[in-house]
């Protein structure tokens, strides 16, 4: 297992959402942090509020995980500037709203640079300092969606289901390697971030009430907090857990894709539909 007090993380996204949530709890527990994420401003409230609390050391870096050379220079900095740094989570991510033939290609490429290409980068940048250490830890953020394919979310379940087979093949890469580094992927249910108020629209979509309609069902179907989803992936850390499953309804969605491979998508459609009724 990877102790967390005494520890040092890097954290991408981690301006707001759970990345947010993992900085202040990591903090919390006494590991220093270099956090990352292209809101600098929001990366500047998350360090003054661990300096409130704690004296641990942060620092921030601007990094747009859609940018190979930024995640090096990244991890560079981090290094550098955290030489004991054994914690690494690849946790920025984006969503896009639209079914295939309303993304373009652009579009496409755009999310999965970020959501897929990020947490590469972010993994070949740090792996080689993380092999050094005694013991070490990397942490990629997929998704529920990375196990179930709802419509509607192409591109976004075509890069978490690839962060997914990345995850598990150098997880078993490691193993037979022998490596002190252990891996674990996160496969978040609905948590109460802002991604979906954030996220792009499909340049086919011509109108706001779909997009309007998707937050709503989302704010309705979203039980877990950011906080709660720290707690349980710095649990997953503790116990060096290969698989990190956030949320009843993301144990539910994996059970029901294990019974019903195939034909899963009818009985989640009506089950996400009464949860929507019901939260009205």
């Amino acid at each position: 297992m990877t102790a967390i007090s005494g520890s040092a993380a890097a954290v991408t996204g981690a301006a707001s959402g759970i990345g947010r949530a993992l900085a202040l709890e990591l903090a919390a527990r006494g590991c220093d942090l270099a956090l990352a994420d292209r809101d600098e401003a929001g990366l500047q409230q998350v360090a003054a509020e661990i300096g409130k609390v704690n004296k641990r050391k942060v620092t921030i870096h601007r990094v747009d995980v859609g940018e190979p050379a930024q995640i090096q220079e990244f991890a560079n900095a981090a290094i550098a500037a955290h030489p004991e740094l054994n914690i690494v989570i690849n946790n920025a991510g984006v969503a896009l709203l639209g079914a295939f033939n309303e993304v373009d290609q652009a579009q496409m490429e755009w999310l999965i640079n970020i959501n897929f290409w990020g947490v590469v980068h972010g993994t070949r940048a740090f792996l080689p300092h993380l092999s050094t250490k005694p013991e070490a830890h990397i942490v990629n953020l997929s998704s529920i969606f990375g196990i179930v394919a709802p419509p509607g979310q192409t591109a976004y379940c075509a890069a978490k289901f690839a962060v997914r087979g990345f995850s598990e093949s150098l997880r078993h890469e490691l193993a037979m390697a022998n490596s002190p580094v252990k891996l674990s992927v996160v496969h978040p249910g609905g948590v109460l971030t802002n991604i979906v108020r954030n996220s792009r629209t499909g340049n086919g979509i011509a109108d706001n009430a779909r997009r309007a309609e998707s937050i709503e069902r989302f704010d309705a179907i979203a039980r877990t907090t950011p906080p709660a989803a720290a707690q349980r992936i710095i649990l997953g850390i503790e116990k060096n857990q290969p698989r990190i499953l956030i949320g009843n309804d993301a144990k539910f969605m994996d059970l029901l894709q294990r019974f019903r491979p195939a034909t899963y998508w009818a009985v989640l459609a009506k089950r996400i539909e009464k949860m929507g009724a019901q939260a009205k």
